[in-house]
């Protein structure tokens, strides 16, 4: 598989993500909006723009720094769904649907880092 085919497949991936995140966030409550929803927002839309970035970037240095950056804020939103279920705003199964499409996209993700640093 290219590089073109494994970007695309990231970039859906994680719109899916961001789709399925706005969806949640809708039901938190509205004492959320200011502090928890934001910082998922924040996380999801920090990551887009590094991930369109890294796809957009030539050098391999710039490449590998946005994916890294990519990858904290994958970390920090994993933290924040863990709070999200801690704090009862998401069931069980809201849960693991949004855990595993991050570990997908996670996975995705160190694929490509590593590719970057065999080339």
């Amino acid at each position: 598989m290219n590089n073109t085919t494994t970007n695309l497949k990231i970039y859906q991936k994680y719109l899916e993500l961001i789709y399925y995140s706005n969806d949640i966030v809708r039901k938190y409550p509205k004492c959320e909006n200011f502090s928890l929803v934001k910082e998922i927002k924040n996380s999801l839309y920090i990551g887009l723009r590094n991930l369109m970035y890294a796809i957009k970037s030539f050098q391999k240095q710039d490449k590998l720094k946005y994916l890294n950056e990519l990858d904290i804020n994958l970390n920090l939103l994993k933290v924040q769904t863990r709070l999200s279920y801690k704090y009862r705003y998401i069931t069980i199964q809201n849960y693991e649907t949004w855990s595993s499409l991050i570990t997908d996209i996670c996975n995705m993700l160190g694929a490509w880092i590593s590719s970057c640093l065999k080339r």
